[in-house]
């Protein structure tokens, strides 16, 4: 079991940068156990994909939307049961709720969401 809170959004100009966390608390298995996920969603859209890295036997890799790519990267602190998305470049279309989400065994199934939090980029 995992509780998951995400922090670190806010307002920003086109061109600029966030680096979102997503804090976790978990009982029964470790942290680093746990494939995370990111995905993002905006009124009037379907929520959409956008990293994830893998745990346990995946081996921390990673895989990214190609919307993103090269321009956002996520990684994990396994000591501090954190996950970031470092986000650079942004754009107004970036502008969405951010949701990090956990799946304890590793099969791309997300059991445990977060509450979110609102990034949004002016133009």
């Amino acid at each position: 079991q995992v509780h998951l809170v995400e922090s670190g959004g806010g307002l920003v100009q086109a061109g600029g940068s966030l680096r979102l966390s997503c804090s976790a608390s978990t009982s029964g298995r470790a942290f680093s156990g746990y494939m995370v996920g990111w995905f993002r969603q905006t009124p009037g859209k379907e929520r959409e994909f956008v990293a994830v890295v893998s745990g346990g036997g995946g081996g921390g890799l990673t895989n990214y939307a190609d919307s993103v790519k090269g321009r956002i990267t996520i990684s994990r602190d396994n000591a501090k049961n954190t996950v970031f998305l470092q986000m650079n470049s942004l754009k107004p279309e970036d502008t969405a709720v951010y949701y990090c989400a956990a799946d304890r065994f590793s099969n791309t199934h997300f059991d445990y969401w977060g509450q979110g939090t609102q990034v949004t980029v002016s133009p």
